[in-house]
């Protein structure tokens, strides 16, 4: 007769010290693989060195502004340009704006060149939305108006940055932020079939909070350093907005194609008082610096 089989022995137990090792190893070697992975070390950071720095003084007319006809036609843009907006205009104060060069050359260029040639001097700011931003340098077919009109002397270099990718990688984040409204502008229609046409409308964000909606359709180029309580004073300015009854006909009027019904949407949010760029140009920058870090 054949003797039973000897018991199978369990298997030896693993002690707690070897297994806190493996799970250890398991997890150091997941965080090596993951590494390479991570985003940061896939997409450079953003440029976003302070090469240039600008100035532009705001001031407030009493009322909104009615102009007088010019005798001269020949000579009404210039005589605006250096003429204000109203006879006693009260300063708002200044702000001073650091320019993203190496990211953005050329739109920091032409803005530059804007200030330093005093082409936005005595123009309004025709638009204000409360608790998002204000626009500035429109472009018409008079600066009888304060609106801004390109002098033929100075050349400015055509913005390929506006059909460039990498031109929206910045956001609309916080009060502050300095943009070239592209989705934005409302520069006269006219203006823009002009061969010689070039976009030089901004837009600067008023807070609190952030813009998504202007996000990859306008090209952040500059954030404010120094002036946000005046960047606070446009925005408490009041607009004008239209009654629910007139937003309603605007859209049938447009639903049946009536061109007025566009023309009557440039007077929304306009303010009801007169508030310009009294006064524009370039501060030095001795050193190139980063952006500061703002919430």
């Amino acid at each position: 007769m054949a003797s039973p089989l000897p018991p199978i022995p369990p298997p030896p137990l693993l002690s707690f010290s070897s297994t806190t090792v493996t799970r250890r190893s398991l997890l150091f070697s997941s965080t090596l693989a993951a590494a390479p992975l991570s985003s940061s070390s896939l997409s450079p950071p953003i440029d976003t060195t302070i090469t240039d720095r600008v100035f532009l003084d705001f001031s407030l007319c009493p009322t909104y502004f009615r102009s007088t006809t010019n005798p001269n036609p020949s000579t009404k843009n210039a005589a605006a340009a250096d003429s204000p907006l109203c006879s006693d205009p009260a300063p708002l104060g200044r702000l001073v704006l650091g320019l993203y060069g190496n990211l953005l050359p050329l739109t920091v260029s032409t803005f530059k060149l804007m200030c330093t040639s005093s082409s936005y001097k005595n123009t309004v700011v025709h638009k204000i939305f409360p608790g998002q931003f204000f626009q500035a340098g429109r472009q018409g077919r008079d600066r009888e108006y304060g609106e801004v009109h390109l002098r033929p002397n100075l050349e400015f270099p055509r913005n390929t940055e506006t059909v460039d990718s990498k031109a929206f990688l910045l956001k609309h984040s916080r009060a502050g932020v300095v943009s070239l409204c592209l989705s934005e502008n409302d520069d006269d229609d006219e203006v823009k079939l002009n061969s010689d046409y070039r976009n030089v409308e901004f837009l600067i964000t008023t807070g609190p909070g952030p813009c998504p909606q202007l996000d990859n359709n306008n090209i952040v180029f500059g954030t404010v350093l120094e002036g946000l309580d005046v960047v606070t004073s446009i925005a408490s300015i009041p607009t004008y907005k239209p009654s629910e009854r007139i937003r309603q006909l605007n859209d049938l009027a447009e639903f049946f194609g009536d061109e007025r019904a566009q023309k009557g949407r440039t007077l929304w949010n306009r303010p009801l008082k007169t508030v310009y760029i009294s006064g524009c140009g370039e501060l030095q920058v001795a050193r190139p610096s980063l952006s500061p870090t703002l919430p």
